[in-house]
């Protein structure tokens, strides 16, 4: 059975990520690429669907585990009765190819370890032929893949697992190296293990310095800005949503989704939270990204592409693997790519306005690109969509949505106001206004004192309040009072926010239908922030720092009844949300501290 989904840590190469447990079992990674096959998923499954365990023999007293420093190197000490060791974890950068290394070092007496790795191509499903090619080397190969694992520890065949037993003495390090190669092509060179350890060491200390944040909880916001790091794939720039598919919403139900893809909507998110910490050259590759992707037609404009651009995400699901705690499906590929999502247009015109204010080089084209976008948007923004939740029901008026193709409108406006650009403004004012009044008429409930999720709906949504932050009302404006009042009365669990209504009848399913929506409760505190109210604001973002696990990480969301962090992980979303908030509140207190950039203007 997988470990409990806080129990997980990450460590990555910035191609593709792998999450390690408490008890030394590499459980889910998807190799060479983030949205590759899993050659380990017993995430998803159980052992025999694939993980790599080094664990002691006998079990241990105590566990722990740290980063070393501002780094991805993952370093768990097991203490047991006959002493302590500490295994250290890490992908190097990638070379000719890409590794994992295991370091097992003894801390004082002696501990006996044991080894197990299940290889399983294909995400659990197919077993591969292995063999030993040199005393310390053994290759394993199905189909187009090729696995190489180099250790003096002795190997041998067990189940159609491999297995091992070796002891550790104080001062002693045991080295263990897999390497991922296509099958086609030569078995790569062997890396130095302990000259791998001081260049990944040096990667990552000398990326974390590019942090300028000064505020409170730096350590926090460091490490998440070193998981969105990870979550990058290097090649191309592009930003996964989260490096796994399938971990559930809710313990033992449906709502299970593959996030090995990047999202439009984290444009603008992504772009703050990296650009007001520091780091350009990541913004600058983010954004080279979403112009390759979205390049074409604005007709066939999509809410998520590959991490390479490609646009068919066709969902499948995997019968054979029973799901994270039995929550099935497990899908593979995601069918929300095909939705329409208006709210992705205001993303895209905000995207590329804040990208000119913060001097990012933007290729040719773009002003082009953003005149199109919103020719096409004058034909469509009066229908319904599927809103930024993914509903996978009926399309619907979604407030959010036509409150984005408002910012759309008005961020054109902006950049032709601020860079002279050609373009049919006075068209584009005209819309502004008209999609502002409209909202205002059908989207606020007058009785209820707030806008609704939905035109003609009397539920609420999480998405409201990103209202202000877009610029559509002042914090202060009593409906926008009204609306986060609202949402604190009927939207909380337990301190938390939740992103849907759990007023709302779901016939198909029990509520709660999910945990708590971590970003939507930063979001609430960034609604604070804009209010004035400070002391609100740092008690949320306590409240999501205090369930963050003991190396920093967050999923999507929290089961505030369960105790539990619930969700793909770990989110992006969620520690975007994290760094800009820290930013919001900082700047609040230090008003003289300007950012980068800064949404509403």
């Amino acid at each position: 059975m997988p470990s409990r989904i806080e129990d997980y840590a990450l460590i990555g190469d910035c191609e593709t990520a792998a999450l390690v447990g408490r008890d030394g079992s590499i459980d889910w990674l998807c190799w060479p690429c983030f949205d590759s096959d899993a050659c380990f998923a017993a995430l998803l499954g159980t052992s025999d669907h694939g993980r790599w365990k080094i664990a002691p023999d006998d079990g241990a007293v105590r566990i722990s585990r740290r980063y070393r420093g501002e780094t991805l190197i993952l370093e768990t000490t097991f203490e047991t009765a006959g002493g302590a060791a500490t295994l250290i974890d890490f992908m190097p950068p990638r070379g000719e190819a890409s590794d994992i290394v295991r370091l097992v070092r003894g801390e004082r007496g002696a501990v006996k370890f044991s080894l197990e790795l299940v290889i399983r191509f294909g995400s659990g499903a197919d077993i591969p032929w292995v063999r030993r090619i040199s005393e310390n080397t053994m290759l394993a190969v199905a189909g187009p893949d090729m696995l190489v694992l180099r250790t003096p520890v002795a190997v041998r065949g067990r189940g159609m697992t491999s297995v091992g037993e070796f002891e550790v003495k104080a001062g002693e390090t045991m080295p263990f190296v897999l390497t991922y190669q296509a099958s086609y092509l030569p078995v790569p060179t062997p890396v130095d293990p302990l000259q791998a350890l001081a260049d990944t060491e040096a990667f990552w200390t000398d990326w974390s310095r590019q942090n300028n944040y000064a505020g409170r909880h730096r350590e926090l916001v460091q490490r998440a800005l070193i998981t969105l790091k990870a979550l990058t794939y290097a090649p191309t720039g592009g930003i996964v949503a989260a490096p796994t598919t399938s971990l559930p919403e809710k313990l033992g139900g449906w709502r299970n989704w593959d996030y090995r893809y990047c999202w439009l909507r984290d444009a603008t998110f992504t772009l703050f939270s990296l650009m007001n910490s520091g780091y350009v050259a990541e913004a600058g590759a983010w954004h080279a990204w979403l112009m390759r992707s979205v390049a074409g037609s604005p007709a066939d404009l999509q809410i998520m592409y590959s991490i390479i651009g490609s646009r068919r995400l066709l969902e499948w699901q995997a019968d054979w693997l029973p799901g994270y705690e039995g929550s099935k499906p497990v899908r593979f590929g995601n069918a929300a790519h095909r939705q329409l999502q208006l709210d992705v247009f205001g993303e895209l015109m905000d995207t590329f306005h804040q990208a000119r204010r913060a001097n990012v080089e933007l290729g040719g084209g773009t002003w082009q690109l953003e005149c199109e976008l919103l020719k096409h948007l004058d034909k469509i923004c009066t229908l319904p969509d599927s809103g930024i939740w993914e509903r996978r029901g009926p399309p619907q008026h979604y407030v959010f949505s036509k409150a984005m193709c408002w910012v759309a409108y008005d961020r054109g406006i902006r950049s032709v106001e601020s860079y002279g650009f050609e373009a049919p403004v006075d068209d584009w004012r005209a819309m502004r206004e008209r999609i502002h009044a409209d909202i205002c008429a059908h989207g606020f409930d007058a009785e209820a004192g707030s806008f609704v999720a939905a035109y003609g709906s009397p539920w609420l949504d999480a998405s409201l309040l990103l209202l202000p932050a877009v610029g559509f009302l002042p914090a202060d404006d009593p409906r926008m009072v009204g609306t986060v009042e609202a949402i604190e009365r009927h939207l909380m669990s337990d301190g938390f926010v939740l992103r849907h209504d759990p007023r709302e009848p779901r016939p198909d399913e029990s509520h709660p239908i999910e945990g708590a929506f971590l970003a939507c409760t930063l979001w609430l505190a960034d609604a604070h922030v804009l209010a004035g109210d400070l002391d609100k604001a740092r008690e949320l973002f306590h409240r999501v720092a205090s369930v963050a696990n003991d190396v920093g990480l967050l999923s999507e969301e929290y089961d505030t009844l369960a105790r539990r962090q619930t969700g793909n992980f770990p989110q992006a979303l969620t520690h975007i949300a994290l760094i800009n908030t820290a930013h919001n509140i900082y700047e609040a207190l230090h008003p003289a501290q300007k950012p980068a950039v800064q949404r509403t203007t």
